[in-house]
């Protein structure tokens, strides 16, 4: 067996959880100088081309009320990971779904928000997830998949 076939065997039974928020429907299109020409629909068929076993389910949403549906209904997954956009910064009623739910929750962004406008270097969120990855361009939707596969295949 392959390496790659016994990690897929390993992680057939997980289930994550990618939440977008306000405005990253226009990926690919929208200020490319900072988030690129790929949409995230292509770099999410390139996720689940790497990662076969995992079930990755995507929402997004530019309403603050169904992105707080969402996390709340979030427990039949392993993890959720999540870009809230602006409402990062700004909505405490999605920082009290995703401190109400049970579900860990790992907060990413696409730039470096601590390299762009002040008031986005505070998240209302971030005191309330498991993680917090920022920066590192669609690549952070990937290190937080590797950050929940480490933690569900590490012994306790």
């Amino acid at each position: 067996m392959s390496l790659l076939s016994f990690m897929n065997s390993q992680n057939r039974d997980i289930r994550i959880l990618i939440i977008n928020g306000v405005n990253l429907s226009q990926l690919g299109t929208r200020e490319v100088n900072l988030y690129g020409h790929l949409s995230f629909e292509d770099y999410l068929a390139q996720l689940r081309a790497e990662y076969p076993g995992i079930q990755l389910d995507y929402i997004q949403s530019d309403i603050v009320g169904e992105l707080c549906t969402a996390i709340g209904q979030s427990a039949p997954y392993d993890a959720v990971v999540l870009n809230a956009g602006a409402y990062t910064h700004t909505s405490p009623e999605l920082a009290d779904a995703v401190r109400s739910t049970t579900t860990p929750v790992i907060e990413v962004h696409i730039s470096n928000l601590f390299g762009r406008e002040r008031y986005r270097r505070h998240s209302e969120l971030a005191a309330h997830c498991a993680g917090f990855i920022s920066g590192f361009g669609l690549d952070s939707y990937r290190l937080a998949i590797e950050s929940i596969l480490h933690k569900k295949n590490s012994p306790s």
